[in-house]
């Protein structure tokens, strides 16, 4: 009978010896500059890293046009724009092409040069970010390096003081 109690000990200390930890760190903090993607945007073209503008803030924000919060985090960013026109907004969602186009067409982000906006249709924002929730952004310095991350919406007070080191 004594025996039980030790085997059900060793049993879960052989368990835990071999059970596996999450160790490996997600692959933007492994690789903290603007990663290789491609969107198709509205227009049917692509936007890539290598087409943004050089020497210039990033801020990707992956998005979904449905989603509430991403809503009014598009709304405010706009409301703002003045402050973020030296900033180039990469922004990315895996929704159907047909929800992005009239996404685009609601906020008419035409109009606004420093906005680049397509449909991650490789998935790839998500596991590189190892996102869990939206509006998700990412913010990058002049260099291409990573400043920051947030998940949820940020007020863009918020946003450019990250942006400006404060």
């Amino acid at each position: 009978m004594k025996k039980i109690p030790v085997l059900i000990l060793l049993l879960f200390s052989l368990a835990k010896l071999f059970a596996q930890t999450d160790t490996i760190e997600p692959a933007y903090k492994r690789f903290p500059n603007i990663p290789p993607f491609t969107l198709t945007a509205p227009d049917s073209s692509s936007v890539t890293r290598d087409n943004l503008a050089k020497h210039k803030k990033v801020l990707i924000m992956f998005f979904s046009p449905d989603c509430d919060h991403c809503q009014h985090q598009t709304e405010d960013i706009i409301k703002k724009m003045d402050d973020f026109k030296n900033i180039e907004i990469v922004m990315a969602t895996y929704q159907p092409f047909e929800e992005l186009v009239a996404f685009y067409n609601k906020y008419e982000l035409a109009k606004y040069t420093n906005i680049k906006i397509g449909r991650d249709g490789n998935y790839f924002f998500p596991p590189f970010y190892n996102m869990k929730s939206l509006p998700y952004l990412a913010l990058y310095n002049k260099k291409g390096e990573l400043i920051t991350t947030y998940e949820g919406n940020r007020r863009p007070d918020v946003i450019l003081k990250a942006f400006n080191g404060k």
